[in-house]
């Protein structure tokens, strides 16, 4: 008798139901497992750590499960993992903060007080890193810095008294999102940095994205625009003071 034909064998298996290739895994017993403790109200990460394995695999077998349709009850279970990971990594926080706090506390003494020439580079450096620059296609021989961070803006007012320059004379200006209160933190910019309240001039106001943004809240104060009137030699300085750095360094 010949070989069946392709055309024959498919003929004659017409109907006939395909044999089972597969057993059955041990997957499968673990993902009916992870339905089950879910049921009973487990969290993704308690089933992961019961069924020993990964947390994104415990999710895919019951993410079709919500662990609770009150939203109440579900917020409460959030702020208790919540809780218990916060007592979890008190301890390290603790002595981490607390290297931190020595290494700043060294790194103080080092430095020591700041003579003027030493404000001198650093602003000019800083300056330089932060500040608005003049452009070989539009020349802008101006001084005007922004910045969130008091403490660089307290270092770039120092400089520019180093410079001849008080606090009197710059314009000020802040630039803040339109969820915030500007009015607040015109305030707030005036009395941490010893500015005069008549020298600001209107925030300008930028366009809120709650979905992009992190810096929100009672320590969000904007940004401080520092504007320097008749400013051309001196930001002649800083370019002379920033060559002169980078000249020495090889």
């Amino acid at each position: 008798m010949t070989d069946p034909t392709g055309a024959e064998v498919r003929r004659l298996r017409t109907g006939v139901p395909p044999a089972r290739t597969r057993r059955p895994a041990a997957r499968d017993e673990l993902r009916a497992a992870a339905v089950a403790l879910r049921g009973e109200g487990c969290s993704v990460g308690d089933i992961a750590a019961r069924l020993g394995v990964a947390k994104s695999t415990a999710y895919l077998w019951v993410r079709h499960l919500p662990l609770d349709p009150d939203e109440e009850v579900a917020a409460r279970r959030r702020a208790r993992a919540r809780a218990m990971n916060d007592d979890r990594w008190a301890t390290h926080r603790a002595t981490r903060d607390a290297a931190q706090a020595e290494v700043h506390s060294r790194m103080r003494e080092m430095v020591g007080r700041l003579a003027d020439r030493e404000v001198l580079l650093l602003g000019a450096a800083l300056y330089w890193c932060e500040g608005t620059k003049s452009k070989p296609w539009r020349r802008h021989d101006h001084v005007q810095f922004v910045n969130t961070d008091a403490g660089l803006l307290r270092l770039f007012l120092r400089f520019l008294a180093a410079c001849g320059v008080e606090r009197d004379v710059p314009t000020y200006r802040v630039s803040i999102h339109e969820s915030a209160d500007a009015a607040a933190a015109q305030r707030w910019w005036a009395e941490t940095l010893d500015l005069p309240p008549d020298r600001f001039r209107r925030p300008s106001i930028k366009r809120h994205q709650p979905t992009t943004r992190h810096n929100t809240g009672e320590s969000y104060h904007g940004c401080l625009v520092v504007d320097v009137p008749r400013s051309r030699e001196l930001y002649w300085k800083i370019e002379g003071v920033v060559a002169a750095l980078t000249g020495e360094i090889t």
